[in-house]
């Protein structure tokens, strides 16, 4: 069974005691333990958890340096059992000076020994009062269980399924932390053991500072803080910890808890890998000989090599179908919280672009058709803005609906209501006769609805809006979104062309958001007619409606959800991960929403629909990126026409 590139971690936040290592070595040893019973990974504790990091000149005291000792062994022995990582904290003396470490310790052994590079000496702070900097420190030492281990902060645990590195709390606070050049190096992950008391404010700069490393890195981030245990006599500490990947946090832990804490989550490292590869900087000016590794790859438990449920080293085996992280089903969509802000960026990037292009092609007015639909509303809003910003009257922006043989009642009042409401020029070009025409000179079956029939229609349209525009030196403004162009659902040189696309960067389940954002600042009936827009089922209205005039064309009928679609979409060009990871995330997200049969059903007919339809994109006018994905030809995406699809 494959982990599709999941890795299981946890940041454990134990109640301790001050100085007394016994006491804080059972917290540890029943942690490790909920940890190991959840296949968990790496677990990441706090700085100085063995002793608590409140001791003051008590580390000074080779009593508790042995109990901290005598803790670490008997931690060792009593986890023998498990197969989970993970990473603890004490004082260590190495070569007459003490130093703050990190022990990594796996199935009864310590591995690799990191000290912290920055000490914090100001304010609250004064660690160089205990412990040294480890920034020069190299070579080993015997810890733990006895064997001789490296030690230094240049060290990079390699597993069978990803790679970590540590650096202890100051070390992230720093203008160059450790983590920028394990990451570099190749850690994938990087474990913060940290102690950092409560402020007001400085929870959210915290925060805010793991996930922005964690982005600059293209790294999972496990960070992880003293609790309520430590000390009260001047300060506070929480037991603040995230699991955070590439900027975006995952699962963080309850602060002021007074009992033993565990959040866990799943980072993605194929994820993180993907942005490696895509950031040409990211590995340009490494030696590979600059970073010692450790391989961890051959330890694991000998008695339990037979033990199927349990055997593999790290998360090979855990139940994948019960992920402790969540799977937004709507990538494209912006959260709640920042949906107002992202929306507005969204719009201004659409209208700017077309401002641009209105001015230097020097044209007198917008030409753009109005169908009633989701994707020609928008395009219209973003038209009227443009006009707006620009100071040109509206009237400069000339709506066209063409009614044709599937256009109902519903869509064409919609197009005509919403033309008037923002107060455009209209013009009303029925397709019906020239359709017919047409037909008529090329002997088609009128009554022969198949592809001809649909795609006639839709070339007439662009056909009348080009001609418009040449007739009133205008600009044709297409309205085809991104899902449209990742399936090839459009006709080709039909609603395809046009002379700027500004919808070509939005996905289908994107639109209707925008077109909810945009109508707050609208009058009621304005509001009103968006409103059922954004309603009405979506469809091409090529084929009649039926006898009571209602449409009996579906798109997603058809092609299918657009929100699966768009959510293949998002993993497949923006990551690139194989159509059976794909299947495993949705499967995730839309468990309560579809089948999982149905799900693959649409997943083989996304990546049919993307191979084959790439000649569309490949010729496909100019319109503006406007979020990570684009599949323009001239920037992100640049894919043969003949190429042979991928496989489920």
């Amino acid at each position: 069974m494959t982990n599709f590139g999941f890795i299981r971690c946890a940041v454990a936040a134990p109640q301790l005691r001050v100085a007394d290592c016994n006491f804080n070595a059972e917290q540890i040893i029943e942690l490790v333990e909920r940890a190991d019973n959840a296949h968990v990974a790496l677990l990441c504790f706090p700085e100085l958890c063995i002793t608590a990091y409140t001791c003051g000149d008590l580390f000074y005291q080779k009593k508790l340096r042995d109990a901290a000792s005598n803790a670490l062994q008997f931690i060792l022995k009593k986890t023998a059992h498990t197969n989970v990582i993970f990473i603890v904290g004490m004082p260590v003396c190495l070569k007459n000076a003490m130093y703050n470490v990190a022990v990594v310790c796996k199935a009864g052994k310590v591995v690799g020994v990191t000290p912290k590079t920055h000490l914090p000496n100001n304010q609250e702070f004064y660690e160089k009062r205990w412990f040294a900097s480890g920034k020069n420190i190299t070579g080993s030492c015997v810890l733990g269980d006895n064997n001789c281990v490296l030690v230094g902060t240049d060290l990079i645990f390699e597993t069978a399924d990803f790679s970590f590195g540590i650096e202890l709390c100051e070390d992230l606070w720093t203008p160059s932390p450790p983590s920028a050049q394990l990451a570099m190096h190749g850690a994938e992950i990087i474990c913060n053991l940290s102690a950092s008391n409560e402020l007001t404010g400085k929870h959210a700069y915290r925060k805010a500072l793991v996930e922005q490393q964690s982005a600059r890195c293209n790294a999972g981030y496990i960070y992880a803080s003293a609790g309520a245990g430590e000390s009260t006599t001047d300060l506070v500490f929480s037991g603040a910890g995230f699991i955070v990947e590439n900027g975006t946090t995952l699962a963080e832990t309850e602060r002021f808890a007074l009992d033993n804490q565990l959040i866990i989550s799943e980072i993605d490292v194929e994820k993180l890998r993907t942005e490696r590869i895509k950031n040409s900087n990211f590995n340009s000016s490494v030696s590979e000989n600059d970073y010692r590794k450790i391989s961890l790859k051959d330890l694991y438990l000998e008695e339990k090599k037979e033990d199927l449920s349990r055997k593999a080293i790290l998360t090979s085996d855990f139940d994948l179908t019960k992920l402790y992280r969540t799977i937004n089903p709507h990538p494209f969509v912006p959260p709640k919280d920042r949906q107002e802000a992202s929306c507005e960026e969204i719009f201004s990037i659409q209208t700017l672009g077309l401002c641009k292009r209105w001015q230097h092609t020097r044209c007198q007015r917008l030409i753009i058709g109005v169908s009633g639909g989701l994707d020609s509303a928008l395009a219209l809003l973003v038209a009227v803005r443009a006009a707006d910003k620009l100071g040109y009257d509206r009237k400069n922006v000339t709506g066209i609906t063409m009614p044709g043989f599937g256009t109902t009642e519903r869509t064409y009042r919609n197009a005509l209501n919403l033309m008037t409401a923002l107060e455009i020029s209209q013009m009303e070009i029925p397709i019906e006769a020239a359709t017919l025409q047409h037909f008529k000179d090329i002997g088609q079956d009128p009554d022969n609805h198949d592809i001809t029939y649909e795609n006639a229609q839709a070339r007439e349209r662009t056909q009348i809006l080009m001609d418009i525009a040449n007739q009133r030196n205008g600009l044709v403004v297409g309205t085809g979104d991104l899902s449209e162009l990742a399936l090839g659902w459009a006709t080709y040189n039909g609603d395809h062309m046009s002379m700027y696309a500004v919808n070509n960067g939005v996905p289908k389940t994107l639109v209707r958001y925008l077109i909810e954002w945009a109508a707050q600042t609208m009058n009621k009936k304005t509001v009103e007619i968006l409103k059922d827009i954004y309603q009405t089922p979506i469809s091409p209205e090529l084929l009649p409606a039926d006898n009571q005039g209602q449409m009996v064309q579906f798109t997603e009928d058809v092609v299918g959800p657009y929100e699966l679609h768009d959510f293949f979409l998002y993993y497949f060009v923006r990551f690139g991960f194989t159509p059976e990871k794909i299947l495993f995330l949705a499967k995730n997200a839309f468990k309560n929403a579809y089948t999982d049969e149905l799900i693959e059903k649409w997943l083989k007919t996304f990546l049919r629909r993307f191979f084959a339809q790439q000649f569309k994109r490949s010729c496909m006018p100019d319109g503006p990126k406007v979020g990570s994905i684009n599949l323009s030809p001239r920037g992100d995406w640049r894919m043969p026409s003949d190429a042979v699809a991928f496989s489920l």
